[in-house]
């Protein structure tokens, strides 16, 4: 997978340079004799593309239960066993270390000696949001000694809550660099993120310390003051940060769709009634948007409990199926999501002032997102693909107005302690999160345990319950919490200590349960 989308995006890169050199017919252009900080940085998103859209997409969706091991298949059964090895994460590892942070240190370097402060701010929130994935998957990982290469093949561990400190101080230092000297190196177009926009990147920057600091709130790190002098300044995303240029040819399509719809088949995942029957149960026509149907009727989802595969007979395509395409984008952060983050900082830290706006803006957006990005077959009853939004930004504006008001099925309530309003949040960031960052979504469930996990036969989907999978290999109601390191990584560097099980938690993971 890396060498797919790395060869692709280097290609687009190289298109998009201006340098008379790359026109002489004698010059490959797919295979430039120097690379730059432009090429390293599209080399970079490509990497991380790679990982957040293919394997986190597939392992968040098992996880967040938005998605179950098919019963025409087991590959993924030991997601829902609970059972990952110490073996699972050396490819994504090895991709986000290897791959996307070492090129984005080549692209700080450069930009740093060329006084291109423009491309500091772009190359350190991608640094800054894969070091924050990392420990949020793995709690410590190397940092301050990492990126040294041979000079230093063992880094020490770091860490969770000091790579944390030390991203945000990297953040704040590359655009406090870039506001007193604004330089833009002209990345453009290889940025395929925001285009090289800078002004979105320092909005980003906004976002994603945001986010950090809301992973705190269960901590002693709890920052009410740094929250709150964020949402006063109010510079958060103004637009989805979206990987969107993929093509319809193989090996240049989304991750998942390259790998688990057409080269296994599309006979894996299936909807699972966890999230499917939240959405059916509360009218929500986003359930168009993030599966496929079954058959040819367009309103058909049919999903199965988790983890039930086993106790059935049928092929994946008599289900509901993730709803994602050739070109469908990989999203690293969401309007949605910045709403939803948003909301909760002002129910935590403002008295709640303010939040239900956020929290049906967030809803909104999530709507938008859809209809802005996700399509839909027009026509089931033939091989083609003749693909459409899966609904109008019209309709969708309507549908999410008429959730969130008075007397709808999402109404915000104003009333109850600040768990009972997060809990709100919570369940609707969840519900925005399929297959825009279905790892994320996992996450935030893992921090906020909302959507709760409770025994089966308790659930009520209607509100957002998950259960333990029926093959957990767990007890009780206990689901990951956390990844194992690479074995890869384990056997090479002793400075790395594998942890107990994957029940262990990462360090934000404090909430009294």
């Amino acid at each position: 997978m890396k060498n797919i989308f790395k060869i692709f995006l280097l290609s687009f890169a190289v298109v998009f340079t201006s340098c008379e050199d790359d026109l002489d017919i004698n010059t490959d252009p797919n295979s430039p004799t120097q690379i730059t900080k432009g090429l390293a940085l599209a080399s970079a998103e490509a990497s991380l593309v790679t990982v957040l859209g293919g394997e986190l997409t597939n392992l968040g969706g098992f996880w967040a239960q938005y998605h179950t091991q098919s019963p025409s298949a087991s590959q993924y059964e030991v997601f829902d066993q609970y059972n990952l090895t110490t073996s699972y994460a050396d490819r994504l590892w090895t991709e986000l270390y290897a791959g996307c942070l070492n090129d984005l240190e080549f692209v700080i370097n450069e930009a740093e000696q060329d006084g291109d402060t423009g491309t500091v701010v772009i190359a350190t929130c991608l640094k800054a949001y894969t070091f924050q994935l990392l420990v949020d998957l793995f709690d410590g990982v190397p940092y301050t000694e990492a990126l040294q290469g041979i000079d230093n093949i063992t880094p020490a561990v770091t860490s969770g809550e000091d790579v944390y400190t030390g991203l945000m101080a990297e953040i704040d230092a590359a655009v406090a660099a870039y506001e007193a000297n604004p330089v833009n190196g002209g990345v453009g177009s290889q940025d395929q993120i925001y285009g090289g926009n800078v002004a979105r990147w320092v909005q980003f920057a906004n976002t994603l310390k945001l986010k950090m600091y809301i992973r705190m709130a269960y901590t002693p790190m709890a920052n009410a003051t740094a929250v709150n002098a964020l949402i006063a300044e109010d510079n958060f995303i103004a637009a989805d940060a979206a990987f969107t240029n993929f093509g319809d040819s193989q090996n240049q399509r989304n991750p998942f769709y390259e790998v688990q719809i057409d080269r296994l088949g599309d006979v894996n995942n299936v909807a699972s009634n966890t999230l499917r029957d939240f959405y059916e149960t509360n009218g929500d026509m986003r359930i168009q948007a993030v599966y496929r149907p079954s058959g040819t009727n367009p309103l058909n989802f049919p999903s199965i409990s988790q983890g039930t595969g086993n106790d059935f007979n049928n092929t994946a395509a008599s289900y509901g199926r993730p709803n994602i395409w050739p070109k469908t984008p990989v999203f690293l952060m969401s309007m949605a999501e910045s709403n939803f983050l948003q909301a909760e900082a002002l129910i935590r830290y403002a008295a709640g002032a303010g939040a239900q706006a956020k929290y049906d803006n967030g809803v909104l957006q999530s709507f938008l997102t859809y209809a802005n990005y996700f399509e839909k077959d027009n026509d089931l009853t033939d091989a083609d693909e003749n693909l459409e939004p899966v609904f109008s930004a019209a309709d969708a504006t309507a549908a999410a107005t008429a959730l969130t008001g008075a007397g709808g099925a999402y109404e915000y309530n104003a009333t109850g302690d600040t768990e009972t309003l997060l809990r709100q949040v919570m369940i609707q960031k969840w519900a925005s999160l399929p297959y825009v960052n279905n790892i994320e979504s996992y996450i935030e469930a893992t921090r906020t345990k909302f959507p709760e996990v409770v025994p089966e036969g308790t659930e009520d989907y209607s509100m957002g319950n998950r259960i333990p999978s029926a093959i957990s290999t767990l007890p009780n109601v206990q689901i990951p919490s956390i990844l194992f390191y690479p074995d890869d990584e384990v056997n090479r560097n002793p400075n790395i200590t594998q942890h107990n099980s994957l029940t262990d938690n990462v360090w934000w993971d404090q909430k009294t349960e």
